[in-house]
């Protein structure tokens, strides 16, 4: 009898079915160092203890999608070990910051299947939730993933498909406990815009790119103890290339928009996100984002703008999202709309 795992495919699911992932994962220091290495990133918060302290923030945070990431791989072994694409992401909250010192395990639950027309694979989707050690829930998230049958002969379940928020509430939104930009240091942070100085439709050009190699998405993938196989396996699909796995270009679209946003300090939710487009090693990255939605919270200073964010393979001046024929323009990688803390 064997005692390897080889993941789960499509018809191993059933609605309802809760999965207890392994391993839990405790954060260190040695995270944010090799994340910053990775990624530009330069959000004052993560960056500086003193800063994070400033602004009601002590011990000193992680950055948000450090925690997403640990907490997003521990997924993978059960749900999308076979998987074909991850598709989409929906009602995702930061409940708490993450810090050094934190343990995160993670629980799905099967909210939803769907076979494909050519019965060769379907679509799971399940919700996600990320606990620290006191039990206290730090993320959660939905997500729906195409995963390839063991067994094409295998009966098709009866199609359930989620109803899922296109947008979290702004009054669903946790803030921190004792964020207050009240006495916000702007010069510290790098840019002077605050949450009056966007409009709802203003898109922003970030400028920067940053092209993609295979051993940073490899260490990163590794880093969040991400298994899927066509991250790392060159005989895992039919061209003989490493995908680029997805967490690595929102990381990469969220550090580039430090230039025009370098005030959209954390992220509290991630409202929808698709990966548009398959990316590989040498293609440049770069990111524009629009203001898609303002709202004022309860916390003394805060404010948050609902953004999409958008990584493209080379720069798109133009800042197109879709063709005339509805579909992603072609360059497209991802489209993420998440809502940020800014100060007012």
């Amino acid at each position: 009898m064997s005692k390897t795992n080889p993941g789960n495919f499509f018809e191993d699911f059933s609605i309802g079915q809760v999965i207890e992932h392994a391993t839990p994962r405790t954060v260190t220091e040695g995270d944010r160092a090799v994340y910053g290495s990775l990624y530009p990133t330069r959000f004052a918060i993560p960056s500086s203890a003193s800063f994070a302290a400033s602004v009601g923030l002590a011990p000193h945070p992680v950055e948000e999608l450090i925690g997403f990431h640990i907490a997003f791989g521990k997924t993978v072994p059960d749900i999308s070990l076979n998987a074909v694409a991850n598709l989409g992401y929906a009602e995702g909250r930061f409940h708490r910051a993450v810090v050094p010192g934190d343990t995160l395990r993670t629980r799905s639950t099967v909210i939803g299947l769907k076979q494909n027309s050519n019965g060769k694979s379907g679509v799971v989707y399940v919700r996600s939730i990320a606990t620290n050690q006191r039990d206290e829930v730090a993320i959660e998230w939905a997500r729906w993933v195409m995963v390839h049958k063991r067994d094409l002969d295998a009966p098709a379940p009866e199609t359930v498909i989620p109803e899922l928020a296109k947008v979290v509430d702004p009054a669903d939104l946790v803030v921190p406990a004792g964020l207050d930009f009240s006495a916000y240091d702007a010069v510290a942070a790098g840019e002077p815009h605050r949450f009056d100085d966007y409009a709802v439709g203003e898109k922003i050009d970030h400028v920067d790119g940053v092209t993609l190699t295979d051993p940073e998405h490899m260490l990163a993938t590794r880093l969040w103890q991400n298994t899927a196989k066509v991250h790392f396996n060159t005989e895992a699909r039919p061209d003989g290339r490493r995908l680029i796995y997805g967490g690595h270009i929102i990381s990469m679209a969220r550090a580039l928009s430090f230039n025009g946003l370098a005030n959209a300090q954390l992220i509290a939710a991630i409202n929808a996100g698709a990966h548009a487009s398959p990316a590989f090693a040498d293609d440049t990255v770069y990111a524009w984002s629009e203001v898609l939605d303002k709202a004022e919270t309860a916390a003394p200073g805060v404010g948050a703008l609902r953004l999409r964010l958008v990584a493209t393979k080379g720069r798109d001046e133009s800042m197109t999202l879709r063709g005339e024929d509805g579909k992603y323009a072609p360059n497209v990688l991802l489209d993420l709309d998440v809502w940020a803390l800014i100060p007012r």
